[in-house]
This record gives C-alpha cells, sequence and structure tokens, in this order.
C-alpha cells in the first residue's frame, strides 16, 4: 500500500501532458513498435545523427531504467531542458467531472453556467479557450470535447512538422499565421520545456522541369519572410542527407519537429490553471436557445444559450466557438448555420522506415509541389521518437475518424459520395486520385516515388504506419477551401455563435497565431 500510493504521488507530480499522453495512445506502426534507438550508418561504421547543437529541447527523465537492459541512445539532436524539472514539481488540475444528482432525476455539472464556451478540444480549440482565459479572466470559459481525452484526432494524428512558411500566397492569412505562429511555437516550447527539434527541411528538385518552380517557391519563401532560406546545388544536398539525390534544393533550416500533442495538452494545462474547465465525453449535439434558466441559477437568463450532448446533458452559456475540425460543418448545421463548405475526409497512410533503416534521413525531404494537383505528395519526415514518416498519399476516407483501411461509416460515406462538389473535384483530378489509391493498395508503387529521392530505400526496409484523417474543406464548385472561414448566423441561436469552419494545414504549427485572430474576432463579435 505504502509502494502504490508513493507511485500515485509521482505520477500526479508529471506534468499533464505526460499523464494524459498514456490515456489515448497514438496509432502504431502495425507489423512492429518502433524503438528510439539511434543506428549506425553501414559506410561509415559512425552515427549520422545532426549535432547536439541542432535542437533546443528534451522531454523529463522518465523512471529509472533496468541497468541491465539494453542501453538506449536519445534521438539525434535532443538536449535536456532543464526546465521540465520545474514543470513536473507544478501539480495541475484534473478534468471537470460531472455530478450525478440522483435524487433530483437529473444531472448537472460542477459548473453548468459560462460566458463562452469553446467547442472542440484539439490544437485550435484549446489554443484559443487557452487565448481567452488569458485576455478575460474575470470571465468563466469551458471548453467541451466529445472524446475522453483531448487532442486525440487531427491534433494527434499529423506529421508533427512545424512548418516555416514556404508554400502560401505572399500576403496571405496562411502565409502570415504560418511565419508567426512558428516563432510561437518554439518560443512556447521554450518556455514549458516540451522537446523538440530543428531539424530543417529540404524541397528537392529531382526533374529539370522542376527547377523553375524551385526557384519561384525561394521567391515566395522570401516574400513571406521565411528565415535562412537558400538554394543549394546537387553536392551541397548529399552534405545536408548524405541519401539524398537531386539537381537542386531549397534549404530551410528553421523547419522543426515536435509532438503536437504534447502540445495541445499544455495549451489545456495553462487553460484550466488560469481558471477554465475542461469537459470530455461531452458530444454535442443540439444548441439553442434557453426557455429558462438552469435549475441552480438564480440570474435568470444570464446564459442564454443551452448546449445539449448526446446523453441529454447541458450547458449553459452566453457565447459560443466552434473549433470541431472533422465536424465543423455539422455543427454549423445544428446551429442553424450554413452547412458550406462541406467537410471531405481525405485519409493519408504513412509507411516509416524500418528502426534499422533510419539513418539514411536526417531531416525533412520534400518534394517540388505539382500546381497540378491538390496535395503535396510523398515525403520524408523524423519523428521526435527517433522514426522516420514516409509519404502519406491521400485518399477518400468512408469514416471522418477512420484511421484504418477497412473503417467504414455509412453516415460519413453517404455524405460525401452525395455531395456534388466532390464529384466536380474527383472529375478534375481523377488520374492522380486513381493513382493515388493504387499506391495505397500496392506499396511498391509508393516506394518507386520515394526513390527518386533516396535510391537506397527499397521494399524490405519499409512497413506500414500510421494513418491520420484531413478535414478538406470544400465547396460546391469542387474547390479546396485554402484559407480562414469564419461563420455565424442569423437571429437569436445565430449572432451567439462563432464557427471557426476552415482552419487548414500548417493549422498545428500555427495555432497559437490563430488563438490570436479568433479572440480578437470573439471580442469584436461578441463585444467581451
Amino acid at each position: 500500500m505504502i509502494q502504490r500510493s508513493a507511485s500515485l504521488k509521482r505520477e500526479a507530480l508529471l506534468p499533464f501532458w505526460r499523464r494524459q499522453m498514456a490515456a489515448c495512445p497514438q496509432t502504431r506502426p502495425n507489423n512492429r513498435q518502433l524503438d528510439n534507438t539511434q543506428h549506425e550508418d553501414p559506410r561509415t561504421h559512425e552515427g549520422t545523427g545532426e549535432s547536439a547543437t541542432g535542437s533546443r529541447r528534451q522531454a523529463d527523465k522518465g523512471p529509472k531504467r533496468d541497468e541491465s537492459a539494453p542501453k538506449q541512445r536519445e534521438p539525434d539532436g535532443v538536449r535536456p531542458s532543464r526546465k521540465n524539472t520545474a514543470i513536473a514539481q507544478q501539480k495541475p488540475r484534473g478534468l471537470a467531472r460531472k455530478d450525478k444528482r440522483l435524487s433530483t432525476g437529473s444531472w448537472s455539472l460542477l459548473r453548468s453556467t459560462f460566458n463562452v464556451a469553446v467547442v472542440g478540444g484539439g490544437l485550435v480549440g484549446l489554443a484559443s479557450a487557452r487565448e481567452l482565459v488569458l485576455r478575460h479572466p474575470s470571465l468563466t470559459f469551458a471548453v467541451l470535447e466529445k472524446e475522453k481525452e483531448l487532442a486525440c484526432h487531427q491534433s494527434g494524428h499529423n506529421s508533427g512538422v512545424i512548418h516555416s512558411g514556404i508554400y502560401y500566397t505572399p500576403g496571405s492569412l496562411k502565409a502570415k499565421l504560418c511565419v508567426q505562429g512558428a516563432a510561437l511555437c518554439y518560443e512556447y516550447c521554450d518556455q514549458k520545456g516540451i522537446p523538440y527539434k530543428q531539424c530543417g527541411k529540404l524541397i528537392v528538385a529531382v526533374e529539370q522541369e522542376e527547377i523553375p518552380r524551385l526557384k519561384a517557391l525561394y521567391e515566395r519563401g522570401l516574400q513571406n519572410n521565411v528565415r535562412d532560406l537558400r538554394l543549394i546545388s546537387a553536392k551541397e544536398i548529399q552534405a545536408k542527407e548524405p541519401f539524398c539525390r537531386g539537381l537542386m534544393a531549397l534549404d530551410s533550416p528553421y523547419t522543426g519537429i515536435v509532438n503536437y500533442r504534447h502540445v495541445a495538452l499544455s495549451y489545456a494545462e495553462d487553460f484550466q490553471k488560469a481558471g477554465g474547465t475542461v469537459l470530455t465525453d461531452f458530444e454535442v449535439t443540439n444548441m439553442e436557445m434557453a426557455k429558462e434558466s438552469p435549475p441552480e441559477s438564480t440570474e435568470g437568463l444570464k446564459h442564454p444559450v443551452v448546449v445539449r450532448n448526446s446523453k441529454g446533458e447541458e450547458v449553459y452559456c452566453q457565447h459560443i466557438v466552434i473549433c470541431a475540425g472533422l465536424y465543423s460543418d455539422r455543427l454549423s448545421q445544428i446551429s442553424g448555420c450554413s452547412p458550406e463548405p462541406r467537410i471531405v475526409p481525405f485519409r493519408g497512410d504513412y509507411l516509416v522506415l524500418k528502426p534499422e533503416k533510419c539513418y539514411m534521413v536526417k531531416g525533412n525531404i520534400y518534394p517540388v509541389p505539382d500546381p497540378r494537383f491538390p496535395f503535396l505528395g510523398v515525403h520524408f519526415t523524423p519523428r521526435m521518437d527517433g522514426s522516420v514518416w514516409l509519404g502519406p498519399n491521400a485518399v477518400l476516407a468512408f469514416k471522418r475518424e477512420g484511421y484504418k483501411l477497412f473503417d467504414f461509416s455509412p453516415k460519413d460515406f453517404g455524405d460525401a459520395v452525395l455531395y456534388s462538389g466532390l464529384w466536380k473535384l474527383v472529375s478534375r483530378n481523377l488520374s492522380s486520385g486513381m493513382n493515388e489509391m493504387y499506391r495505397a493498395c500496392f506499396l511498391s508503387a509508393q516506394v518507386k516515388q520515394l526513390q527518386k529521392f533516396i535510391p537506397e530505400v527499397t521494399i524490405n526496409d519499409i512497413l506500414r504506419g500510421p494513418s491520420g484523417v484531413r478535414a478538406q474543406a470544400l465547396d460546391s464548385e469542387g474547390n479546396l477551401v485554402d484559407d480562414f472561414v469564419f461563420d455565424g448566423g442569423t437571429g437569436d441561436i445565430g449572432s451567439r455563435i462563432l464557427h471557426v469552419r476552415n482552419a487548414p494545414s500548417p493549422a498545428a504549427t500555427s495555432s497559437l497565431a490563430i488563438a490570436k485572430m479568433i479572440a480578437k474576432e470573439v471580442e469584436e463579435r461578441f463585444g467581451l
């Protein structure tokens, strides 16, 4: 009993994001679990990992390792953080609990009335809630999340790349928010002791016809004020990535990697410490104007909006901010707002390099984007655990949260295939869409794409890996909605809701910058 109590005490002292990670495991490769061992390059018999000067933070030390176990090294270029010790000593608040009151035949929350409720416990929702509570500490805020844990979908199933802002149209909101967001992300991780690695990215031209597009991309990056960009030759490519082949590349050393679920859970911890309430397992199914005040309220209809979940439980508030990602269009319809743009889910399947082959990739290796196609193409992405992801492809998902090949939802599938905008998109991209489906089924086809960059990669070097689902906003003409969309509505209920209808990639990188924009929009619309 004494040993159990000591263990629970140590667990309570861990950072909130560490304790929550255990409760919502990430998708792992099908064949075997990857380790984070650093592997040797057989060409030189030396580790080819990046120097420790390329990173800033290292994860907290875990429990004492069994000395008899085989030793493992940390991923390349990651150094210990001095701030983690202090953070580990902070005891964060847990998630708010529901209080069943059986004597009345109904239920209530420890607090069921709030000034603002934020629907969606992903990166954008949590960052926005955090920004709002820090700006308005005298008001009450809640985050409502349908899952039992936070950040379990798009925020926990992504590449983990901190983008620098190269690709986006100069002057666009995406470009500005990405550049600002990357700087804020690095600064936040430094402050909170969240591990990351600034491993850089090469955008590699492997064919002569790609070089003009690469140079145009370089000019675009300069206009977007991306840091430290430069064009490099084939020889310089091999100096940075010994196994990579290319004619010319755009070098972006400011690009990095991080575990975004750690970041999201840290946002939640900040939000709760500032007085916010997080309610999990609260799937919103209805929003309407209250006909009477909540039973425990003595303030009348000061909180006139009632938010109801799938269990019939209710929260009363003055205003709602909806950051629902894959379900943003459905919640918009529930509240009486426009169904457009529609969310069409696309699944991206990754391959992973076998652990003994991870020495072949040091940083991110990306293709030159082809403007004829809506998605970027396969790339090499190192991870914080030392593994390397390859891909992803982009195929229609048959379920909005379907991370496996045969996951299927009749409602989700029907909503997608009956939408005219999807068929217009398909008709314009039929050839590339068929190629994506072919590569999803046959590994050899995807390996052939990867070999354009690293010829040494073979089908024997890879395993099937995890998947993610992208919430792609699509209009009725079949156009991909490529920038942020805010929406409200008319009437009593519509005027009290702000819908974040589209927060496209790189929303993870830009989350803190997006949060500032959303907070400003909330203040202007609702007069906070």
